[in-house]
């Protein structure tokens, strides 16, 4: 049936090919009869498909073809995409002549082309194959042992790639013993010469007068290269435990495994030089995202494993051995406190083992630049109402619990309640509830109050607008606050928050993701404080005033402070502020085109692609749109993190490049100064310009304590009352 349906597509073909090229097939020189080159096959095949990525494609598809009979060639039983290999259909044995309407050809033809491109990757495999097969011949050698004895030992370099022809041999490896046995026509030692690394496990014959097909590594890397397999799989006790797959670069990359044999094949893969020093491939993932499938203490367990001594060898060997995994984990181990930083401190496993590795691992620890203390649970000031909504200040750390608070207000014993209130009505927070400041939403207060008061309390947001103090304020300076306190939040924040945030903090014990989240809530602020301001002003002109200052701030994104700048952007975006149409007729035009501009960032059609170009010209130090790269939420929620039982290593190196990104906007200290920039040009021109008369202090205590409308129905219907 299959074959029917080739000779169908090769009808097909033939015929298009003898209506739209006739001079194609032809005579050619030394009696060669109508026939035509095998490059001018695959010409004429990649114009007529359009989705063929690559000539080898075209030439699988015509091996489908020679592997049928109906393309032949004198000689050679493959196709060779050259101009002195020529190929003639068999025209009378497979009655190719088809004469169609032209609409019934295309759609054949298409068919045709569909079928061959589903075979032509089996049949390209085959020819190549065929291929190797032929060279491999040449360069097989054969090897006996007459005793049972050791082929090669784990740490060898890696020379030759085994098929047992006879016989049968244990893989063993260090701390684990016998993992696998193989027998006849399985084959081993193949992942070192892939990955140029250490032999990863002592083959050890089980028996007398074994026998081995070898193939050294220059012959194997010179006739597989091409031919080797995508997905290389290790086993153990016969199940997989590491899925390695080829990449762009031939390199082969973790895709999956078991987190000990990822970790394992990351530290076999190290080169150390005579000073021990070289990076770690792939590591910085790892160790990113290590907490989501192994918690510090297996991880700590593992590196203690692979420093295990050698069972076997002379104490040189042992010794050479012993140095080189110390390096390796002390290597690893680096990077690790390089990464977390003093947050390792907080963690009472990790800091035991780093403690008995006998090293000052945080001597060379410095906490970047800004004004809150970065990476813990930061002090807080917060404000708990009365009944009566008079504040009452305290600082206590952002991740303080329900228990702490109360206990900081009042005495044991006294019947008294926290609760949360916000425009949606009020919850009552549970006693052994945690992080209380950050479960904080939107425009939410605390209550301390008794049960009987729990009924009089009411979610209290601003009733009047502050265009008036505003209107005293610059643009610049009130920018200017604005990154300034957005690079704080920035910076108090880990790397490592947005795993836990991803994944949820639940599962993480001990984990923080205040500073993330206390960085999230102020984005909110901002986009409504927005249309709050603009529905709050009443009168037309002062409002109109206003709108073209939150534009004039929006300029911010000059400063490199894209989260601010979607911020301001988002609220007036939104359709209480959009809806002000009288307001928008008094911007003037040229103002209005800025704000066209700004919003087309916005777009998120291809990825976000306007603004990772509007990224993509950024240098650090930059603060980038924090709630787009939440985002990769999705790459979490469309991948499941295990595969057959079996980390999703590929899923958790693109979190961690994400993860990493946050690392290289911060990675040079922020000027609180920045230079005049397109902004100024846009804006300070003039004396139209107006200066603050208030201090730096006023602005910032009025950026850092921002009072917001969240209800989006009240705001629609201030929009409504101030412009029917």
């Amino acid at each position: 049936f299959l074959s029917d349906r080739i000779v169908k597509a090769a009808r097909s073909v033939y015929s298009v090919m003898i209506e739209r090229n006739p001079g194609l097939i032809r005579d050619r020189k030394y009696h060669l009869k109508q026939c035509c080159s095998g490059k001018e096959l695959v010409d004429w095949l990649m114009k007529q498909n359009e989705c063929l990525q690559s000539r080898s494609q075209a030439v699988g598809m015509w091996q489908v073809l020679v592997d049928e009979g109906i393309l032949v060639h004198k000689h050679e039983l493959n196709f060779h995409d050259k101009d002195t290999q020529f190929y003639r259909f068999q025209n009378s044995a497979f009655g190719l002549n088809h004469i169609a309407n032209e609409k019934d050809s295309e759609d054949e033809l298409q068919e045709g082309l569909s079928l061959l491109s589903q075979l032509g990757p089996d049949a390209l495999l085959t020819m190549i194959l065929r291929k190797v097969r032929k060279e491999l011949a040449a360069v097989l050698v054969f090897e006996s042992h007459a005793k049972a004895g050791t082929v090669f030992s784990q740490g060898d370099k890696g020379t030759s790639w085994y098929i047992i022809w006879k016989g049968s041999v244990n893989v063993i490896t260090h701390g684990k013993g016998l993992v696998t046995t193989l027998h006849e026509g399985e084959d081993f030692g193949q992942l070192a010469l892939l990955n140029d690394a250490p032999r990863a496990a002592t083959i050890i014959l089980r028996e007398d007068n074994c026998h081995f097909l070898r193939v050294d590594k220059q012959d194997f890397i010179r006739i597989l290269k091409d031919v080797e397999a995508n997905t290389v799989r290790l086993e153990e006790h016969g199940k997989t435990v590491l899925v390695l797959e080829k990449s762009a670069d031939s390199a082969y990359t973790v895709m999956s495994g078991t987190p000990e044999k990822i970790l394992e094949h990351l530290l076999d893969t190290v080169k150390l030089d005579s000073n021990g020093n070289d990076a770690i491939p792939c590591m910085s993932d790892f160790l990113l995202t290590h907490k989501v499938f192994m918690p510090s203490s297996q991880l700590c367990a593992a590196l203690q494993h692979y420093q295990a001594e050698l069972s076997e060898g002379s104490d040189q060997e042992k010794a050479a051995y012993s140095l080189s995994t110390k390096q390796k984990v002390v290597k690893l181990i680096g990077q690790w406190v390089a990464l977390y930083g003093l947050l390792l401190k907080e963690d009472p496993i990790a800091l035991d083992f780093l403690e008995n590795q006998q090293f000052d691992w945080f001597s060379n620890c410095e906490e970047p630049v800004g004004r809150l203390q970065p990476f813990r649970a930061q002090d807080k000031l917060y404000e708990i109402y009365s009944p009566d909504s008079k504040p009452l200040t305290l600082m206590l750390p952002v991740n303080s619990s329900v228990q702490d608070v109360m206990s900081a207000i009042v005495k044991t014993g006294r019947d008294h309640i926290l609760v949360k209130i916000n425009s949606a009505g009020r919850a009552q927070l549970k006693l052994d509830g945690t992080a209380v400041y950050t479960a904080l939403g939107l425009n939410e207060r605390l209550f301390i109050c008794t049960s009987s008061q729990i009924e009089q309390l009411e979610q209290q947001g601003p009733e009047q607008g502050t265009a008036d103090v505003l209107e005293q304020m610059g643009s610049k300076e009130i920018a200017n606050e604005l990154t300034n306190y957005d690079w704080e939040l920035f910076t108090a924040m880990h790397e490592v928050e947005l795993i836990y945030y991803i994944f949820g903090r639940h599962k993480f014990p001990g984990a923080i993701t205040a500073n993330l989240e206390r960085f999230v809530r102020h984005f909110n602020e901002v986009q409504f404080w927005v249309v709050t301001e603009l529905c709050l002003c009443e009168d037309l002109v002062k409002r109109a005033v206003l709108l073209k200052k939150f534009i004039k701030i929006a300029a911010l994104k000059e400063q490199k402070n894209l989260n601010s700048f979607f911020a301001v952007i988002f609220g007036l975006s939104n359709s209480a502020a959009q809806r002000l149409y009288k307001t928008w007729e008094r911007i003037p035009s040229k103002t209005k085109r800025i704000y066209c501009a700004y919003e087309r960032l916005m777009d998120p059609s291809r990825n976000h692609r306007a603004y990772r170009l509007a990224v993509a010209k950024l240098s650090p130090p930059y603060i980038p749109f924090m709630p787009l790269l939440l985002k990769m939420t999705f790459i979490h929620e469309g991948n499941p993190s295990y595969l057959d039982k079996l980390v999703n290593f590929e899923k958790m190196r693109m979190i961690a490049k994400t993860v990493k990104m946050v690392r290289e906007c911060r990675s040079q200290p922020y000027s609180s100064s920045p230079q005049r920039g397109l902004a100024d040009r846009m804006f300070l021109e003039g004396p139209a310009t107006r200066l603050s008369t208030r201090s730096p202090g006023s602005v910032q205590r009025y950026i850092q304590n921002l009072k917001v409308i969240d209800n989006q129905r009240k705001l629609t219907q201030l929009s409504r009352t101030i412009e029917q």
